[in-house]
């Protein structure tokens, strides 16, 4: 696996920098992210025209809320298409780091976009539910137009989502299950809409109120893992274990402690200070460094794990502590 070596010289002390080559191309990347989500954009508008056309003259406000949903799918894809543009970007001055944290943001702001939408659908059927006598009967069109909108997004999310999990994208990943979330919905509007046609009113507004509920589920979560994100909350626990276990493996690392990670768009930044014997010479400690990082980069979209050389003198044991201020 390809890496890098920062060898700046610091007294009694060095600082290497391992940069991984990553699992999949980036160019392959944004052209699976382009492609799929120019696939969601013309599903989406396709769906939205029939919704809202026959939404109105059914007299169905579920399927309405239901377009509205789709025009936020649309809002995001562009969204996603934005990230995408700029994260693939490699670093400069600017950003030393990249720009992969563009993908952090897009997802975040997918998240926001789906609270105010599920807000706004959850009042409007608010509405409608304290006003009864002004329900009206759907038209049996609205069913079928449901039932369509069902099958094509039930698809669009199982095609998104195969893309997203072969180049391993947060951001795809949300982006598919938004339109997962959309497929939810349309079974509910269904559901809602025969209810009615079946001479039960008020299932059209509690469909458009119980799907403005799980999109703002879904975009509470969102919102909340993109902020985790951007404060560099650490990673999960699971991940953390393997890069302990990866460096207790390291054979003739006497130990290590202030082990820390965080994320970078999909891939992981992992610092770390390797504890070495103060008589050992740097170039020896250099090459057990080599075989910890080599080690830690065998585990999936570990992006750079940089490693800081402490001299012990009092242990030659492998151990693991954190030193706090």
């Amino acid at each position: 696996m390809a890496h890098q070596h920062d060898h700046s010289a610091v007294p009694a002390r060095r600082l290497a920098s391992y940069q991984a080559s990553e699992p999949v191309a980036e160019s392959e990347r944004s052209r699976v992210a382009r492609r799929s989500t120019w696939t969601s954009v013309v599903v989406n508008i396709i769906l939205v025209i029939f919704q809202i056309i026959v939404g109105v003259f059914a007299h169905s406000q579920a399927l309405i809320a239901d377009a509205i949903h789709s025009l936020s799918d649309i809002l995001s894809d562009f969204v996603v298409l934005f990230a995408n543009r700029h994260a693939a970007r490699a670093a400069d001055a600017g950003h030393p780091f990249g720009h992969r944290r563009f993908e952090n943001i897009a997802s975040l702001a997918i998240g926001l976009i789906m609270l105010a939408v599920g807000l706004a659908m959850m009042w409007s059927a608010g509405q409608r539910i304290a006003a009864p006598s002004s329900i009206p009967t759907v038209h049996l069109s609205a069913l079928f137009v449901a039932i369509c909108v069902l099958i094509a997004k039930e698809g669009l999310f199982r095609y998104m989502l195969r893309a997203a999990l072969r180049v391993r994208s947060a951001l795809l990943v949300a982006n598919a299950w938004h339109a997962r979330s959309d497929a939810a919905s349309s079974l509910v509007v269904g559901i809602g809409i025969l209810a009615n046609i079946a001479g039960f009113p008020m299932a059209d507004p509690l469909a458009a109120l119980l799907v403005g509920a799980m999109i703002v589920r879904m975009g509470g979560k969102f919102s909340l893992q993109a902020l985790n994100d951007l404060a560099d909350h650490a990673v999960d626990e699971d991940i953390e274990q393997q890069i302990r276990q990866a460096l207790h493996d390291t054979p003739n690392l006497p130990g290590f402690h202030d082990l820390k990670t965080r994320k970078s768009g999909d891939m992981i930044l992992v610092e770390v200070h390797l504890e070495f014997p103060a008589d050992m010479t740097i170039l020896a400690a250099h090459d057990i460094s080599e075989r910890a990082c080599a080690r830690i980069m065998q585990i999936d979209d570990i992006l750079q794990v940089t490693t800081h050389f402490d001299p012990v003198t009092d242990k030659m044991e492998s151990t693991e502590h954190t030193n706090q201020r």
